[in-house]
C-alpha cells in the first residue's frame, strides 16, 4: 500500500507544476471559432480541403470528414466527398463512422473510473474478477497442418495493467498472426463485429480464459482482445452492461448524442456507407450483409446485437468523438462533468511499458500510443501527443503542447492509400502560426 500511494504521489506532482497548477489546460467546450481566433491560418488550413478533393477525384476514397480543434476552438470541421459515389450522394459531416479501435480509448477511460473509484487497482490480476483466467499457459509449438498446440505455465499472471498496455500476450482473432487466427477460430472467438445476436460478451471471454497467451505476460507489445477483456472487467465490477456503463457514465455527461454500439433505427439512415477495394485495388461499395474479408460485417451498427465489443464495437461521429478527445486534453473534465482526474489522465498518457515499443519507437500508456522525446521531430506532433485508429482508416491524435485535437474519418477497409492520415497531420501543424 505504501508503494501504492508513493506512486500515485510521484503522478500527481507529475501532473502539476512546482506552484501546484495542472499542466493540463483549463478545461474548455469545443466551440466553432475563426482558424486566427486560435493563431492559425485559414489560407492554409485549406489545403486539407485539397488534398482530400485529390483523393475523392482519384478514386482512392469516397469521400472524408475531418475535425480539428485547437485551445478549445473548432477551426476545421467538414466532410469532402460522397457517402455513395454512385448516387453522387454528399458525406455529411454527422455521418455515423465506424470507429473500430478507437472504441479501446473510450474503455481504457472507463476502467480508469473504477479504479479512481477503488474498486480495481492496475496491477490486480484479472483472474480476481473473472476467474477463467486463472493460471494462464503460454504457447510453446504450433501445428500448422492441423492447428493443435503444446504450452508451458505462465511465469505469472495476467494484470489489469498487462491489458490497458496490450502486453499480455493475449493475441486478435480474424486480424492477428496467423497462430492467432486459427486457434481462435477453433475456439469460436471473433474480432468483436458482426456477432449473432444473443451472443454475449461474457460468453466468448470466458473462452478466451482457457486460450494460450502468445508469450509471458510483459515481455511484449501484442495488440491483441485486452481491451475486450477490458469491457468485460467494467461490466463484472460495475455490474452493468458496457453499452449501459458508457452510456450513463460516458457519453451523457460529456453530451456525445451520437455514438453506440448499435444504432437507433432512426439513425440508420446516417450510417455512412463502407467501402472496399476490389482485387486491382479499385474503389467499390462493401457489400452490406454479406461477410467482407472474414472479419466483420458491413452494415453491423445496424443490426440489433448483443455483443458489446470494448475493443472495436462503437460507432461515432467526428464532432461526438472531439468532444470525448477534449475532455482527455481537459484534463478529464468536459462541460463541468469530471470523469477522471488530471492525474489519472496523465497516468494514461505516460509510457507504462518501458523498453518496449510500439512503432517507430514509439511508446504505450494505458490505452494509447505516445511520442516519446527521442523521437521528437520525426513527425509534426509535439512529445507527448497520445492517439491511435481505427481498422476502417480512421485516425485520432491529442497534442497537450499545442493543445489540439484532431481526428480523420474515411470508413474504408483495407485502404491502399493511408498515407492521408500522415498528411492530414503534416496539414493541421503547416497552418500554425504561432
Amino acid at each position: 500500500m505504501k508503494k501504492i500511494l508513493l506512486t500515485y504521489c510521484l503522478f500527481f506532482y507529475i501532473a502539476f507544476n512546482s506552484q501546484g497548477q495542472s499542466i493540463f489546460p483549463k478545461p474548455v467546450a469545443l466551440q466553432q471559432a475563426a482558424p486566427a481566433a486560435a493563431g492559425v491560418s485559414a489560407d492554409r488550413l485549406g489545403r486539407i480541403d485539397k488534398v482530400l478533393q485529390q483523393y475523392v477525384n482519384n478514386n482512392w476514397i469516397a469521400g472524408a470528414t475531418a475535425i480539428v480543434a485547437k485551445d478549445g476552438k473548432i477551426i476545421y470541421y467538414k466532410s469532402i466527398g460522397y457517402n455513395d459515389v454512385e448516387k453522387k450522394t454528399p458525406l455529411a459531416k454527422d455521418e455515423i463512422f465506424r470507429i473500430a479501435s478507437q472504441t479501446k480509448a473510450i474503455t481504457s477511460v472507463g476502467v480508469m473510473m473504477l479504479y479512481e473509484e477503488g474498486k480495481i487497482l492496475l496491477d490486480d490480476p484479472i483472474s480476481n474478477y473473472i476467474p477463467e483466467f486463472k493460471k494462464p499457459n503460454v504457447l510453446d509449438k504450433f501445428n500448422e497442418t492441423d492447428s493443435t498446440y503444446t504450452t508451458v505455465p505462465a511465469k505469472r499472471e495476467i494484470t489489469i495493467r498487462d491489458l490497458l498496455t496490450h502486453t499480455s500476450g493475449i493475441g486478435y482473432a480474424q486480424i492477428g498472426s496467423p497462430q492467432m487466427n486459427a486457434i481462435y477460430y477453433k475456439a469460436g472467438l471473433t474480432s468483436g463485429l458482426g456477432v449473432k445476436k444473443g451472443v454475449m460478451l461474457r460468453d466468448k471471454m470466458k473462452v478466451l480464459g482457457s486460450m494460450p497467451l502468445f508469450h509471458q505476460p510483459g515481455e511484449k507489445f501484442t495488440y491483441g482482445l485486452n481491451t475486450d477483456l477490458l469491457g468485460y472487467l467494467i461490466e463484472v465490477v460495475s455490474g452493468t452492461s458496457l453499452d449501459q456503463f458508457f452510456r450513463q457514465r460516458i457519453f451523457e455527461p460529456i453530451g456525445m448524442k451520437d455514438t453506440y454500439f448499435y444504432l437507433p433505427a432512426e439513425k440508420y439512415n446516417r450510417l455512412a456507407q463502407l467501402y472496399t477495394e476490389d482485387k486491382e485495388k479499385k474503389l467499390m461499395k462493401a457489400p452490406d450483409t454479406s461477410n467482407l474479408n472474414g472479419t466483420f460485417y458491413a452494415n453491423y451498427p445496424a443490426l440489433n446485437g448483443t455483443y458489446y465489443s470494448g475493443g472495436a464495437g462503437l460507432s461515432s461521429t467526428a464532432y461526438d468523438y472531439a468532444l470525448f478527445m477534449q475532455m482527455l486534453l481537459n484534463g478529464g473534465s468536459y462541460n463541468g462533468k469530471q470523469l477522471l482526474s488530471p492525474v489519472s489522465v496523465h497516468m494514461m498518457t505516460s509510457n507504462q511499458i518501458g523498453q518496449l515499443t510500439v512503432s517507430n519507437g514509439d511508446k504505450f500508456g494505458l490505452g494509447f500510443e505516445i511520442v516519446p522525446e527521442a523521437n521528437n521531430g520525426r513527425t509534426p506532433v509535439s512529445v507527448g501527443t497520445f492517439s491511435w485508429g481505427g481498422a476502417f482508416s480512421s485516425s485520432y491524435w491529442i497534442d497537450p503542447k499545442e493543445k489540439i485535437v484532431a481526428q480523420l474519418f474515411i470508413n474504408q477497409m483495407p485502404m491502399s492509400h493511408g498515407d492521408i492520415h500522415e498528411k492530414f497531420k503534416a496539414l493541421v501543424y503547416q497552418a500554425l502560426s504561432n
